[in-house]
């Protein structure tokens, strides 16, 4: 068989049984000490957070603790527990641990730092806990993890400064920090809540994968926010969350730093062209994930998600006590690709027969209302919820939310939201701060039962998260799943050489096997071969030096073009092998390739770039002179589907090159669509292969042909 690459091959992704970890009816807290930070607080939370079942302290330095007995060893605990939580030196985890393994209990929650964050002795720590795990059938959080939350179970974190209300948003954060003194809190202030929230610590065991995947198939959560720094199985990740997304769960995430894509050194075009982020974003595109830039983006998104229904689509009608307001959120719904359809008919003369709007000519959308409307709000969504030329409404308030009149405002809103049948945003920009400040404040009060928006991009932000995602999740329903594809990859047997630039006798097998076009292409080793094999392939044509030793062959002069006779051919063939012999011995020299020259059609750049964390993305977009000069390409994470392939070339210039050709007949870009498919079946499917540049690839009227190529394969 061929060289496949193993990351593909691996077994569906699995959603591990965490109802212990969330929810447990017993617990033990393992060096468990009210002198103790993580222990101690983790325990006064639990208890005074209101759980219900059973705590075992074990301490071997104490007799008694919180008012109950205190155990040497979970060994001596009269019952397996359901969860033990681990908080001891390092030293003594990984026996803990395998104890509590060894007895039955089905997950340990690691408190305990010093482990891969810290030094050797930390790694090698980390490495016997995931072997313990694997050894006893524990599942465990952590290490260096602060904890986890589910509020309708147990809240098992040293970092929670107020009880959890249920809430219908699943957080997993790789920051134990970030997840409860700033998601959490911040959420809390503004009413909303978290079903769940998982501080995932080293992930010696567990990863974000897993709990995104448990999340998933939870019932009370309807959106799942992820904190992500680095994920070491992408293929995983992007798995479950394609799955997510395809089964009606949003996952919305902030992901920070730098991936390690492309770290080692490139030879070819298209890893230059290939950032060091754009294999994220290509994996969070091709999955349906959402990637948000910062926490209240992500808060502000969720929210929606929970609040309503899908939508049906991406009509908004905006309703402003503000001409100004109303003008910014028209541009900034366009920025959001969000329609604004006119407010005409019958609805048009139902709201100029409304006295107190005090409006001359008719209304545009977004609607002017000017703050009289905020007197018959009612009326005004009577009107508007009836039309059906609408999917989502927006009623935006600039007026202050703290006095008297926003009394009314308030009731108003919250009747109107909650009996319509079409999601109703409210945005609320006025005052917020009231003169008494032990008095919760209207726009306040309204926030507990609704989503009350204050800035006017985080309200559309919201609007788009709940359209892209509708959108999102058909696509990604409507195509196969990335283990369909994975399944369907035919893989050749091909025995590549490692750790070199292929010789074209090399690249062509490879490239037949994938239907991968390249022009005729002869190999000479004389000029009266180099002559033979021109006027074989026909005049005009191209000589390059065929030398793994030379990958940019052109730099040194050792590419001939135009040759139009076999007097050129015979000279050229002698000066292109004179200009690599400059650099290389002749023994790094294979011959000379005879081409016909192909200028007459649209040129591209495809290939494959090596990475670390993505095994290999794939890049399109212009080629030849166009590629500096647009700066412009797109990254796909193979496998992928033409529905993919498709997206990424009409994501680039490349698709209006073809299709708008001055003065000639378009080309095809369904053509270049299944070009691309091919390019990224061999990614996936051939792990020897590094780097594959086709540069140029030139799309003529009888298809692509690639009249460059370049293989390098990994060590």
């Amino acid at each position: 068989m061929g060289d496949t690459d193993p990351s593909l091959s691996s077994a569906e992704p699995t959603i591990p049984e965490l109802g212990p970890l969330f929810d447990p009816d017993s617990v033990a807290v393992v060096g468990a000490s009210p002198d103790s930070f993580y222990s101690g607080n983790l325990v006064a939370n639990l208890l005074d957070y209101g759980f219900e079942g059973t705590l075992y302290p074990v301490n071997p330095g104490r007799d008694e603790v919180w008012g109950r007995e205190c155990y040497d060893d979970v060994d001596d605990l009269p019952e397996t527990v359901d969860l033990t939580v681990v908080s001891v030196p390092r030293e003594y985890v990984v026996d803990v641990v395998a104890t509590a393994g060894e007895r039955g209990v089905p997950v340990a929650l690691v408190l305990t730092a010093g482990f891969s964050e810290a030094d050797e002795e930390g790694h090698r720590l980390a490495s016997r806990l995931a072997e313990t795990a694997a050894a006893t059938g524990i599942r465990i959080v952590g290490p260096n993890c602060i904890g986890v939350m589910a509020a309708r179970g147990a809240t098992l974190t040293s970092t929670c400064s107020r009880q959890p209300q249920p809430g219908r948003i699943g957080l997993v954060s790789q920051s134990g920090a970030l997840a409860f003194t700033t998601f959490f809190e911040r959420a809390a202030d503004r009413d909303l809540h978290f079903s769940h929230i998982v501080s995932t610590g080293n992930e010696a065991d567990l990863t974000l994968t897993d709990y995104v995947a448990y999340l998933a198939e939870q019932e009370t959560v309807d959106v799942i926010c992820a904190y992500v720094e680095g994920i070491d199985d992408p293929e995983q990740f992007m798995r479950v969350a394609e799955r997510a997304t395809r089964d009606g769960t949003p996952v919305l995430t902030v992901k920070i730093g730098q991936s390690d894509l492309a770290e080692e050194a490139t030879l070819s075009h298209t890893g230059s062209l290939t950032g060091s982020d754009d294999a994220w974003r290509a994996a969070f595109d091709q999955t349906g994930v959402q990637r948000v830039p910062d926490i209240p983006d992500l808060l502000s998104r969720a929210n929606a998600h929970t609040a309503y229904d899908a939508v049906d689509g991406d009509r908004l009608c905006i309703a402003s006590t503000s001409g100004g307001l109303a003008s910014l959120l028209a541009d900034m719904a366009a920025e959001r690709n969000l329609a604004l359809p006119d407010i005409d008919g019958a609805t048009e003369r139902t709201l100029l027969a409304i006295d107190e709007l005090l409006t001359y000519g008719g209304f545009n959308n977004p609607a002017d209302i000017r703050g009289y409307g905020a007197e018959v709000l009612p009326e005004i969504a009577d009107a508007l919820l009836s039309d059906d030329a609408f999917d989502a409404y927006v009623f935006a308030i600039g007026l202050p939310g703290v006095d008297d009149r926003a009394e009314t405002i308030a009731t108003d809103l919250e009747r109107i939201v909650t009996a319509a049948d079409d999601p109703v945003y409210v945005l609320w920009t006025g005052r917020k701060e009231p003169d008494d400040p032990t008095v919760t404040p209207p726009y306040a009060r309204l926030r507990e039962s609704v989503p009350v928006y204050e800035d006017p991009g985080r309200c559309l932000d919201a609007v788009a998260s709940t359209t892209e995602y509708v959108e999102d999740r058909d696509r990604v329903a409507d195509q196969p799943s990335r283990r369909e594809l994975a399944d369907a990859l035919d893989v050749p047997d091909l025995d590549l050489p490692r750790g070199r630039v292929l010789e074209w006798r090399e690249t062509e097998p490879l490239l037949d096997a994938f239907d991968i076009p390249v022009v005729e292409t002869r190999v000479a080793t004389d000029p009266e071969a180099a002559v033979a094999a021109a006027e074989a392939v026909g005049y005009p044509v191209v000589l390059k030096v065929d030398s793994p030793a030379l990958p940019h062959r052109t730099d040194i002069g050792a590419v001939a073009l135009g040759l139009d006779s076999p007097e050129a051919v015979h000279e050229a063939y002698r000066d292109v092998r004179e200009a690599a012999l400059a650099h290389v011995d002749e023994s790094d020299v294979a011959g000379v390739l005879v081409q016909p020259m192909v200028d007459d059609g649209v040129e591209a750049i495809l290939g494959v770039a090596p990475g670390d964390v993505f095994d290999s993305v794939v890049t399109v977009g212009p080629g030849g002179v166009l590629v500096e000069a647009l700066d412009e390409s797109a990254t796909l994470v193979p496998p992928f589907s033409p529905g993919d392939a498709r997206r990424a070339v009409e994501g680039t210039a490349l698709a209006d090159l073809l299709t708008d050709r001055r003065g000639g007949a378009a080309l095809s870009v369904e053509d270049v669509v299944d070009l691309l498919v091919n390019v990224g079946n061999l990614a996936a499917s051939v792990d020897a292969v590094g780097e594959l540049d086709l540069n140029p690839v030139v799309i003529t009227e009888d298809g692509p042909v690639a009249v460059d190529v370049l293989v390098r394969t990994r060590d």
